[in-house]
């Protein structure tokens, strides 16, 4: 169940777009995108506060709340463009992971099965396994890739104690079946985890990882490329999960696992642009925003800039027409 109320923050959408309850499903039934909050730290190894991410990510802006940003780049207006609902926070206790998954995974699944895409706000990155799951649920077990951007591989078996943490949840996806470990590929890993074992887990379920230096070594655009080609093949799907970790804690400061040497905000945002622009993307989760370390509220504005460019580059995909890079703002010749 999802709702509004003092318990999970102020009585606010997404960028002031409409309301929906997902107990009631006329009131999403012409919806493209419907957001959803996961407010839940639970799994979190680190630092908490990753449950006052999603009111985070929906407030963080300098611009009123009028249900319109047009995107300079794109020339389109995702929120104008799109029918987008907001259906407010999920009951998530961090108590009980396994009943907030569950609980998560169903209201996901709601979404899914109206046809729209469903847009999450986590919380950490525990809930990502709900998220592509409720997904996978509607459109078929092993159809749905994932392009999955982290500083982390999140492929533990146990950790401290836990199946379900932040650090297991793409573990999970592919040992439950929903997703096809042949199918995910992995953005900005980095730093001094996993081992051995863990790395040589993903290897037989033949994930393919792009490690910082890959990235550097060859450059972004053409790992994506090569990424594109993977994710598209006998899916029906992609699921786009981005942990804000992915970018140098310099861009991402109020993030639970901060670990240096990550991508910049440009980066993601260009990333992002080209994934929701290029390909069937049918789900979006936003994890890891944890406001109590974020400083001048940096790492909750480029959350909210990944939404809502994901949100500008979908319409622009509907909209059929191609689109330059290249092309000026404005041409005074």
């Amino acid at each position: 169940m999802a709702r509004y109320g003092p318990q999970f923050g102020p009585d606010v959408t997404f960028l002031g777009v409409p309301r929906c309850d997902l107990t009631d499903p006329s009131t999403f039934a012409d919806a493209d995108v419907v957001i959803v909050g996961a407010p839940f730290d639970g799994g979190t190894t680190h630092r908490p506060g990753t449950r006052f991410g999603p009111q985070a990510i929906r407030t963080t802006d300098y611009l009123p709340h009028d249900s319109s940003r047009p995107s300079l780049a794109l020339r389109t207006d995702g929120l104008v463009d799109l029918r987008i609902y907001d259906a407010g926070d999920v009951e998530m206790f961090a108590g009980d992971v396994v009943t907030s998954l569950a609980g998560l995974r169903t209201e996901v699944a709601k979404v899914a099965g109206a046809g729209a895409i469903p847009v999450i706000l986590g919380g950490d990155h525990a809930v990502t396994y709900a998220d592509a799951s409720g997904v996978a649920d509607v459109l078929g077990h092993g159809r749905v890739s994932m392009v999955h951007f982290d500083a982390h591989a999140d492929t533990g078996d146990i950790e401290f104690g836990s199946l379900w943490g932040h650090g297991a949840p793409m573990r999970r996806l592919i040992e439950s079946g929903a997703l096809r470990g042949d199918r995910f590929l992995q953005i900005g890993l980095r730093g001094y985890w996993p081992g051995p074992e863990t790395l040589g887990w993903m290897a037989q379920q033949r994930m393919r990882s792009y490690e910082m230096t890959e990235i550097v070594a060859r450059g972004l655009p053409e790992c994506l490329t090569e990424a594109f080609a993977i994710a598209t093949d006998e899916c029906d799907g992609v699921f786009l999960s981005v942990d804000i970790d992915v970018c140098d804690p310099g861009h991402a400061p109020g993030t639970g696992t901060p670990e240096p040497g990550g991508l910049t905000a440009r980066e993601l945002l260009d990333s992002v642009r080209r994934i929701c622009l290029e390909l069937p993307v049918v789900g979006v989760d936003v994890v890891e925003v944890s406001p109590p370390y974020d400083h001048a509220d940096i790492t909750a504005a480029l959350a909210n800039r990944v939404v809502l460019e994901a949100l500008s580059a979908i319409a622009r995909r509907r909209r059929g027409d191609a689109w330059d890079p290249r092309q000026p703002l404005l041409d005074g010749r």
